[in-house]
C-alpha cells in the first residue's frame, strides 16, 4: 500500500481505500499527522544510527590495522573481541562478536557413546554426573539443543576412551551458522564503574 500515490485532499485508510479529508474527523486527522511526524523522525534517526554503526566499525577496524602495522603485521579480517580505552580511562568502546552455532549429525554419535558410558557407570558413578550429562542434551523452549550445556561437557575430566571420542565428536560436530557484531560504549561514573551509553530509545534517560 505504501507505494500508492495519494491525491491531494485524500488520505488512505487502513484498508487501502482513499478517503476525502473533508470526511475525516479533525481528531483522526490530528492523530494521523502526529504518528506520521513521529515515524519521519524515527526513520531519519535510524538512518543516522545505521551510518554511525557502519562508520564506527570501519574506524575501529582501521585503528586495529594501524596498531598491527606498528609490529609489521597485516591482519586478514575483522574477527575478534576487543576493548579500546580513552587515554584518561573515562570511556571505553567494546567490539564483541557473537557466533551462532549448531551441531551436525555427529552429535548423535557423541550422545550414543556417552550413553554407553553412563549405562556402564550406573552403579559406581555419582548420580549427579548422570543428571548433569543427561540435562545437557535437553532441548530449550524452542526445541533446540542448548549448545552451551553440550559444549560444557568437554570440561569434565573423564579419561574413558569412549568419553574422549564423544568429546571429539562434539567438537567436530560444531557448525558456525552465523555471527553478529556488537558495539558497546561505556562511560565511567563517579563511583568508577562503567555505565553503558545507551542507543536504545526505550532505555535513554531524561536529561
Amino acid at each position: 500500500m505504501t507505494d500508492i500515490t495519494v491525491p491531494a485532499g485524500f488520505r488512505r485508510n487502513n484498508q487501502g481505500h482513499l478517503v476525502p479529508e473533508n470526511q475525516i474527523r479533525p481528531i483522526d486527522q490530528a492523530r494521523d499527522e502526529l504518528v506520521q511526524g513521529i515515524v519521519v523522525g524515527a526513520k531519519a534517526l535510524r538512518k543516522l544510527l545505521v551510518k554511525f554503526r557502519r562508520q564506527t566499525f570501519d574506524d575501529v577496524q582501521a585503528f586495529v590495522q594501524l596498531s598491527a602495522e606498528q609490529y609489521e603485521v597485516k591482519l586478514g579480517g575483522s574477527k575478534g573481541n576487543l576493548t579500546l580505552m580513552s587515554f584518561d580511562g573515562e570511556y571505553k568502546v567494546i567490539r564483541a562478536i557473537s557466533e551462532t552455532i549448531n551441531f551436525d549429525e555427529r552429535l548423535q554419535a557423541a550422545k550414543e557413546l556417552i550413553d554407553e558410558c553412563l549405562r556402564e557407570w550406573t552403579e559406581d558413578a555419582k548420580p549427579e554426573v548422570a543428571v548433569l550429562v543427561q540435562d545437557a542434551f535437553r532441548v530449550n523452549t524452542s526445541g533446540e539443543i542448548r549448545t552451551g550445556s553440550v559444549l560444557g561437557l568437554r570440561r569434565l575430566n573423564i579419561q574413558d576412551a569412549r568419553w574422549q571420542r564423544a568429546m571429539r565428536a562434539i567438537g567436530e560436530a560444531v557448525q558456525v551458522v552465523g555471527s553478529k557484531t556488537y558495539l558497546r560504549i561505556y562511560q565511567r561514573d563517579e563511583r568508577g564503574a562503567y555505565q553503558p551509553i545507551s542507543l536504545d530509545i526505550a532505555a535513554v534517560d531524561h536529561e
